[in-house]
């Protein structure tokens, strides 16, 4: 009889994946799960050697799976600052002032997590406003969603862009009355300047801002702080459960960081990295997406996903709507892509069997999703291609049905809706007509028609920590006028981060289920979801993950995550 290298009892076992439902006990051996069942059952495997951990009753779940991060830049950003808590000119100069003489040296001030009101509830951020904050150093400021970047005058300058610049389509360098720029720069193609001037060389950013590798080549010295980075992002994922992630940006430069990570025994959670086709590439850029699947398969990390963004959001009037926004009545945003163009794309990679996964925020960018993957099918015919689409925050109603009739899986991030608590509804009149809000961030109507949901943080933009986004998916805010009530049920809600993650990525026969013969990749809470009130499952914290076999992350002991001991 095989003999367990770890034995939990004493646990409240939710298995998914087939398993049996509940039990109370796990024994793992060879990085696999070995047995589940009773505390006498599963003790049969016990050997001389076997370590045994008492869960103390507390809920046992499959390993986390975070379907939508960015790893590269939340590793990075774990140590910047922060101003998602800022909202008044005088907290924000007091925060960078301080920050400022923390780090004479460095080129540009960059901090992070700002929301659209972060100089004051109504006034537009713009440079002025970020020179009274502080004008004798280049200092930027990235918005929570990533798709804004505000700057001030030195800080445009340095960039070379303060008399404007060339960016590619759905960017912009937005251009005052004087000629100059304002200051607010709309997505990658614009704020890239500026990041290429921070102390990281925007070098985090650019599986998303261009989808290629550093140019000129990243110096021994780059490399090693970015694999720094990727470090410090790993480890923050196994401290929050996670044991996969698929992110949402890739290039080339982070795989073959990650494989080096991998070699050296430091890589505590598996990763999928896509492929990023950016909207003015090349089709046969395709062809890279291909050489990254071959390059890279394996169990701990591969590719074989693609990842296109068909809009922007719509808190900056970038996501692509079927209709004026109501409070810039000029204004419907833009794709990203021409129609023939995406479904040209969509064809070509389901040919190529490659997953696609698109970010479509807005109900004109989801129903041009849904054409491209329509489009697919027709030229290539129906295949189990579990195309994805991120986020879908705005549908149009005519659309729910097709996200079943096109076998999409649903992307959604519990923190992103206004339900979530982190970011408030729009105000009456603003981003959204009242007629949209019953099928915006509509979870659980998407759920209710069978299409398969996944759960995620899109880390940086919100915390990844995993059960904060369950507790709002459980317990969410309650809006009241025309929004619908999306709750989620626990089960639900665990299944998305768990057993769905494993199906999105055919996955599903080896992980996602606490069941003899998968991976052993499990996560133990400090306490009983099933004895825990709705809304406090959010504050349920991670006692121990383990992933492979190996202890990745102990609450309650010092361990070495690189061996797996105490």
């Amino acid at each position: 009889m095989t003999v367990a290298d770890i034995i939990i009892e004493n646990g409240n076992l939710i298995t998914f994946g087939g398993g049996t439902g509940r039990a109370e006990a796990i024994a793992l051996a060879g990085g696999h799960i070995l047995a589940v069942g009773t505390n006498a059952a599963v003790r049969e495997t016990k050997g001389p050697d076997t370590r045994v951990i008492d869960a103390q009753n507390g809920t046992v779940l499959p390993g986390f799976i975070e379907s939508h991060i960015h790893l590269f830049s939340g590793g990075l950003e774990l140590g910047m600052l922060d101003l998602s808590t800022s909202h008044d000119p005088a907290t924000v100069t007091a925060k960078v002032q301080e920050y400022a003489a923390q780090q004479p040296d460095a080129p540009v001030l960059y901090a992070i997590g700002a929301h659209y009101d972060l100089l004051g509830a109504g006034r537009s951020i713009d440079r002025h406003g970020l020179d009274r904050v502080i004008a004798d150093r280049p200092f930027a400021v990235m918005a929570a969603d990533h798709h804004t970047l505000w700057a001030n005058t030195r800080a445009l300058a340095l960039a070379g862009i303060l008399q404007g610049g060339n960016v590619p389509e759905g960017s912009e360098i937005v251009m005052g009355e004087d000629g100059l720029a304002t200051g607010e720069l709309l997505e990658s193609g614009a704020y890239e300047y500026v990041l290429a001037e921070t102390a990281s060389g925007g070098r985090d950013l650019l599986g998303m801002t261009t989808g290629n590798d550093p140019v000129p080549p990243a110096t021994a010295g780059q490399r090693a702080a970015d694999k720094a980075c990727l470090r410090a992002g790993l480890q923050h994922l196994a401290k929050t459960g996670v044991t996969t992630f698929h992110n949402m940006d890739g290039n080339f430069y982070q795989l073959e960081l990650l494989s080096e990570i991998e070699a050296e025994g430091d890589l505590l959670c598996r990763g999928q990295i896509p492929f990023h086709l950016k909207n003015y590439d090349p089709i046969d850029r395709l062809n890279e997406a291909d050489e990254m699947r071959r390059r890279y398969d394996t169990d701990w990390l591969w590719s074989g996903r693609l990842k296109l963004f068909h809009d922007g959001v719509v808190e900056s009037g970038t996501a692509a709507m079927l209709r004026p926004y109501p409070n810039w009545p000029d204004s419907t945003g833009a794709p990203l892509f021409e129609p023939d163009q995406f479904n040209e794309i969509c064809v070509r990679a389901d040919a190529m069997g490659l997953q696609i996964c698109v970010h479509a925020i807005g109900d004109a960018a989801v129903r041009g999703t849904l054409d491209g993957y329509a489009a697919a099918r027709a030229a290539n015919g129906s295949r189990d291609g579990r195309h994805r689409i991120e986020h879908i925050e705005v549908l149009h109603p005519d659309d729910l049905p097709r996200l079943r009739e096109l076998d999409v899986v649903a992307s959604v991030q519990p923190l992103h809706a206004p339900w979530g608590g982190l970011f408030p509804p729009p105000a009456e009149g603003q981003i959204l007509h009242e007629d949209q809000k019953p099928l915006s961030y509509a979870c659980q109507t998407i759920r209710e028609t069978g299409v398969p949901m996944i759960f995620s943080s899109d880390w940086p933009v919100v915390p990844v920590e995993v059960l904060p986004s369950i507790g709002a998916a459980v317990a969410p805010m309650s809006l009241g006028g025309n929004w619908t009530d999306q709750r989620q049920s626990l089960h639900d809600a665990l299944e998305s981060y768990t057993a769905m993650g494993a199906y999105a990525e055919f996955n599903e026969s080896k992980k996602g289920g606490l069941v003899p013969g998968m991976f052993a990749d499990l996560v133990i809470l400090s306490g009983d979801l099933d004895k825990v009130a709705p809304e406090d499952v959010g504050s349920t914290s991670v006692r121990l993950t383990i992933c492979g076999g190996r202890v990745t992350y102990d609450a309650d002991a010092n361990w070495d995550a690189r061996q797996g001991q105490f």
